[in-house]
């Protein structure tokens, strides 16, 4: 039986976090994932949400999720390797790999799975990975599981890059990491470089295009399409669960590793596959990605609108170049107080404090939507500009 003496110690943590003014309990949504949401009971303008393109509550996603589930079941039953490949499976895979020009790709259950079975699998003792210094936190991790040495390299500094890859040279395998687009901060890879200084010494090359596809490239094929480097960067993973909308991750890459990640990548071999209306719905999103671009346009103009008015009212928002767009104030204390006071206003943009960040640059990160009005980011403005002079930000 559990007893307070022997979570003490949990309590003890808690109650620091508490007088550090770092404690964040749980928010909570009573409504979709929309523009607006009711969290706590109070509706707020939303600028927390990785729903990029508003897909989460478009009609045709959720059409497919209905009719998929009545036709194919709730569930899959199984893991994909013995009973839980459904054909609808092999379908949304092939659709993936079309959109992001490789030969293949395998889904897993999220974007961190999909990283934690490529790293932990892929590259063995004696190999080495090379990996950006502020890559995300499923990548260190699934680096962790690997037997590989890591090398890191300093973020987006391709002389250093070069140097990890120079002394890494005679390794049997290196394999060069990078996220495309950077979650906390919104910074884009300098991705040309890094794939002519792997390809010099016979690199393999993957990206983490989770806050990419949707985003970046034609369509919103991701970070390698946006540089013109289709077929030059071996694995690419990305997310359903972000612009796409829904649930999941998924690894794009050559057939051949495919094949070695579905009898080698352990998130993939010991989980339940996705449910069929999952899978459908993620089929939905990618129809209306490859047919429209409005909904991207859309997003990149929004985004545009409210960095620049975040900017000319003096807000710090570091080196953004997409819609993440990070409002530093320095310590975490500070940004936990602003996003508070931010959320009684009327807007949704949650504090992000060490260790997620460095300690000295706390922010409250803001993503905009395709869906947000101009009078919602004029509105948002507003109330930014209100709290930052209260807390003397700006």
């Amino acid at each position: 039986m559990i007893t307070e003496k022997k979570t003490q110690f949990l309590v003890e943590e808690l109650d620091q976090l508490k007088k550090n003014g770092l404690f964040r309990p749980l928010r909570v949504l009573a409504s979709a994932q929309d523009t607006e949401v009711v969290v706590d009971g109070k509706r707020v303008l939303n600028l927390s949400s990785n729903n990029y393109l508003g897909l989460t509550t478009h009609p045709r996603l959720k059409r497919a999720m209905v009719k998929a589930t009545e036709e194919l079941g709730a569930g899959s039953g199984a893991v994909r390797t013995i009973a839980g490949t459904m054909a609808i499976h092999e379908e949304l895979e092939s659709r993936l790999a079309e959109f992001k020009h490789t030969e293949a790709s395998l889904v897993f259950q999220s974007g961190f799975t999909a990283n934690l079975g490529v790293l932990q699998s892929l590259v063995k003792e004696g190999d080495v990975i090379i990996s950006d210094e502020l890559n995300h936190a499923s990548i260190i991790d699934g680096i962790r599981l690997s037997k590989a040495e890591r090398s890191i390299f300093k973020h987006r500094d391709l002389d250093d890059l070069e140097r990890h890859l120079e002394k890494h040279r005679e390794k049997r395998v290196k394999l060069v990491v990078t996220d495309g687009v950077f979650s906390m901060d919104g910074d884009i890879a300098p991705l040309a470089g890094i794939v002519d200084r792997a390809e010099r010494f016979g690199a393999m090359i993957m990206v983490d295009d989770a806050h990419a596809s949707g985003v970046l490239g034609k369509n919103g094929r991701g970070s390698v399409n946006h540089f013109g480097l289709d077929g030059r960067v071996d694995l690419q993973m990305g997310t359903l669960s972000k612009a796409i909308g829904v649930l999941g991750g998924y690894v794009a890459a050559p057939q051949p590793v495919r094949d070695f990640l579905i009898h080698r990548a352990r998130p993939f071999l010991f989980s339940t596959s996705h449910p069929p209306s999952v899978v459908a719905t993620c089929i939905a999103a990618l129809d209306i990605l490859e047919e429209d671009t409005s909904l991207v346009e859309r997003l990149w103009e929004n985004t545009a609108f409210f960095k620049s008015g975040l900017e000319q009212l003096g807000f710090n928002t570091g080196k953004s170049e997409t819609p993440i767009t990070p409002v530093i104030v320095g310590e975490g204390a500070l940004a936990m107080k602003f996003s508070n006071r931010l959320f009684q206003e009327g807007v949704f943009a949650q504090g992000i404090v060490f260790p997620t960040v460095p300690a000295d640059k706390c922010r409250v990160r803001t993503i905009v939507t395709a869906l947000h009005t101009r009078y919602e980011l004029s509105k948002a403005l507003d109330i930014f500009e209100k709290v930052g002079r209260e807390l003397q930000i700006i």
